[in-house]
């Protein structure tokens, strides 16, 4: 039988619990900060903070090069020889790294590649997605399954708040004078996934708490979520209130499976501290 590997970037945000107990390759991206290259993964995201504090700048990002996706591939085909591996790519519209992996995958055979048009736990539901079908049928032919997965990829729905307007500012996403209107009023962007981008789809008046309710209740009426799995994203500085109350809105809603996971150092570079966000599948 031939053995699949699944893989995806650090971007994914994928907990290394999850990724360690079903075989999920992860290979990282790249942040930099002070004229130096971090792994994402091999600094605290706490770090990324406390140097936007210091500078008012915030980190830039940058893709897993071809040579990184080269090596990538050539480590996982060393170690499992006769292996298909079927890489879930983080969004092409906003990262080189997926072009950047099917240029990579050339030099090898039985390299598949999906681009999920998704981030973070967007992302990460698709892979688990493919996780759970693997796990389900180890014998699926590898084309097969890779069909399966991509039917699902415009079925994953993400949708934030970012914890602070500033990082959206200092990253040029937001004009000043749109930066300072929204402090004053207290409006928060929701930012969803669309087509693989990033789009402001409407804003939220009030304070984190009440913000991030609206948030979690406009996101379940708007799209058919399978209520199986669940997946609530937080960058570092979220109140654990909130986290406490978003859980208890999931359970309500019939959730039968509810997963935190942590927003690593590229997304934090982009949602700030304290951000919020949900993802889900459609069934």
């Amino acid at each position: 039988m031939r053995k699949i590997i699944l893989t995806t970037e650090s971007g994914a945000d994928l907990p290394t619990d999850l990724a360690e107990k079903h075989d999920v390759q992860v290979v990282p991206m790249h942040i930099v900060m002070d004229g130096k290259d971090y792994l994402d993964g091999s600094l605290p995201v706490k770090d990324l903070y406390d140097y936007y504090d210091r500078t008012k700048q915030i980190p830039s990002t940058t893709a897993t090069n071809i040579h990184e996706y080269q090596h990538f591939f050539k480590k996982i085909k060393t170690d499992f020889p006769d292996c298909t591996i079927v890489h879930i790519g983080y969004t092409s519209k906003a990262s080189s790294s997926f072009q950047n992996a099917v240029n990579a995958a050339e030099d090898f055979d039985d390299v598949m590649l999906i681009d999920a048009l998704n981030v973070t736990g967007g992302l990460a539901a698709i892979v688990m997605y493919a996780v759970t079908l693997l796990e389900k049928k180890p014998t699926i032919e590898p084309a097969h399954l890779v069909e399966k997965i991509k039917s699902k990829v415009p079925k994953s729905r993400l949708a934030f708040v970012p914890g602070k307007l500033e990082f959206l500012r200092a990253g040029g996403r937001v004009s000043n004078a749109a930066y300072l209107g929204a402090s004053l009023l207290k409006i928060k962007p929701r930012i969803d996934l669309m087509e693989g981008k990033l789009v402001s789809t409407k804003k939220y008046r009030g304070k984190m708490s009440s913000v991030t309710e609206k948030l979690m209740r406009d996101y379940l009426e708007q799209y058919n979520i399978d209520r199986e799995k669940l997946y609530l994203i937080y960058s570092l500085g979220l109140d654990e209130k909130i986290k406490h109350r978003m859980g208890e809105i999931a359970k309500e809603a019939g959730f039968k499976h509810v997963s935190w996971i942590q927003a690593g150092a590229v997304i934090s570079t982009h949602a700030g501290p304290g951000g919020f966000g949900i993802a889900g599948l459609e069934v």
